[in-house]
């Protein structure tokens, strides 16, 4: 599919799809479970075997239609933000948030949140969500919207966070804004945990850093005592003498942070900079040795291609078998996105330092897009700053400690919450089901799942991200 089809060429080829779905729904017995049948995730949590056929949505992967005048585009729910940005650039344009690694797919960043340097001024995927086609539980497709007087309206507004336990998103318009070839960076090191909160609130604030407009804002931690803000500013044109950098061979972006305090990278390689190294995690696989990385395909250095080698060890927990052999301490994987307030973000800092002391951290800020809106699974007050922060790696544990008792990440859960916070549920979760209810809006949910999915069809929440059925 082109982007830019006639109107009823990509609506014909739309139904088409809805047809062959919804047949294949029904071709699986009553009171089976349903579920998708996909070959890649980006989840990080394990799940039961599920012997029953799945939907098979492979088909549900691409641009239906972008539209540069009114800069929308209508999207099928399993297409890749790497498939949606190659058809928005061209116009000039791109999604209002797109997530860091490249595989994650647009229903996905939507049922399950989704978080990038843009999400100070643009909010979370969801929040640039127009209409969706989603199917229910109930095997229905329904049209919703934001609109008042939607039949649908609850189920819009609860969709996110819900993780495929209300339906599926088939379809999605989204807004989309204007981009310039190059986004400038500014790395800038802070002393202290405080020092950096507080000048992400005033530059978030502001939206502008030493007279200069800021389109991007994130950072990284790389100790107690050094950590940068990277300040983007999108432009048509570079100083001169200034070229872009490319980081997607032998540089490698995150170190880059550390050596430069100005740098300048296509929209394009900006938009993928952290999915190269999926971060810095691609040094576990050796691909940042220089030897390695030189004999190491430049088309395979990419998230999907990590993520396939970590499945493989998180399969038969190769490193942990390994560890007993040699009477080595096991680890327990702690691999998590959290958020907190602004002015609550050091103390969460000093506490992960002191207690977890996982280097690099990732922090990115966000803000609701729309003040008035509530989206009761994942709820933020609307006037305050949050931070993500993003911990991905393995820590040891004490002689006698079972990982999967998730003794770091209990702890991890618990002070967050403290701290008026909250966690992204793509990985792994230990809340009793009271606490978990209380934080990710138990009663609406279940008025959504009474009726959406009244038979139960798909998966609850709680026993999606915390039993893991």
């Amino acid at each position: 599919m082109t982007a830019l089809q006639p109107e009823a060429a990509w609506q014909s080829r739309y139904r088409d799809l809805q047809e062959t779905l919804l047949a294949q729904y029904r071709s699986i017995p009553v009171g089976s479970p349903v579920r998708l049948a996909k070959r890649t995730s980006n989840l990080f949590r394990p799940r039961d075997a599920v012997s029953t056929p799945g939907l098979d949505v492979a088909a549900f992967d691409g641009v239906l239609h972008v539209d540069p005048e009114t800069r929308t585009a209508e999207v099928l729910g399993m297409t890749t933000y790497e498939h949606l940005v190659d058809a928005t650039l061209p116009f000039g344009l791109m999604p209002l948030c797109v997530p860091q690694l490249r595989t994650i797919t647009l229903g996905g960043a939507v049922t399950g949140l989704g978080i990038e340097s843009a999400s100070f001024r643009n909010g979370t995927p969801h929040e640039s969500v127009m209409e969706m086609d989603i199917l229910t539980g109930d095997g229905e497709i329904v049209t919703v919207t934001g609109a008042a007087d939607d039949p649908h309206r609850d189920l819009f507004y609860g969709f996110p966070n819900s993780y495929g336990s209300l339906g599926y998103a088939l379809r999605l318009r989204i807004e989309l804004e204007p981009v310039r070839p190059f986004v400038l960076l500014r790395h800038v090191r802070f002393s202290t945990a405080k020092a950096m909160a507080d000048a992400l609130a005033e530059i978030a604030g502001a939206r502008s850093y030493e007279g200069r407009r800021v389109d991007f804002l994130d950072g990284t931690v790389f100790s107690a005592d050094e950590q940068y803000l990277s300040i983007g500013t999108m432009v048509d044109e570079l100083p001169a003498g200034m070229g872009p950098s490319d980081y997607t061979g032998m540089g490698i972006y995150y170190r880059s942070i550390q050596s430069r305090t100005l740098d300048a990278l296509t929209v394009h390689d900006y938009l993928w900079r952290w999915d190269t190294d999926w971060f810095w995690c691609s040094r576990a696989f050796g691909a940042q040795n220089p030897a390695i990385r030189r004999l190491w395909p430049k088309s395979r250095l990419r998230s999907d291609v990590y993520w396939k080698l970590v499945a493989v060890e998180r399969r038969h927990d190769l490193s942990n078998r390994v560890a007993r052999r040699r009477s080595r301490p096991v680890r327990e994987a702690v691999v998590q996105d959290i958020e907190v307030p602004v002015d609550r973000l050091a103390e969460f800092l000093d506490f992960f330092h002191s207690e977890v002391g996982i280097e690099p951290i990732w922090v990115c800020p966000l803000r609701q897009r729309d003040r008035g809106a509530r989206w009761p699974l994942y709820e933020f007050d609307p006037d305050v700053l949050y931070v993500n922060v993003g911990f991905w790696s393995t820590v040891p544990l004490p002689e006698g400690t079972d990982p999967s008792e998730g003794v770091v990440n209990r702890r991890i859960e618990e002070v967050v919450t403290k701290l008026d916070g909250r966690k992204s549920l793509y990985s792994t979760a230990f809340y009793d089901r009271e606490t978990f209810w209380s934080i990710y809006g138990g009663d609406d949910y279940a008025r959504l799942k009474d009726a959406y999915d009244p038979r139960r069809r798909l998966r609850g929440l709680y026993e999606k991200v915390v039993e893991r059925q």
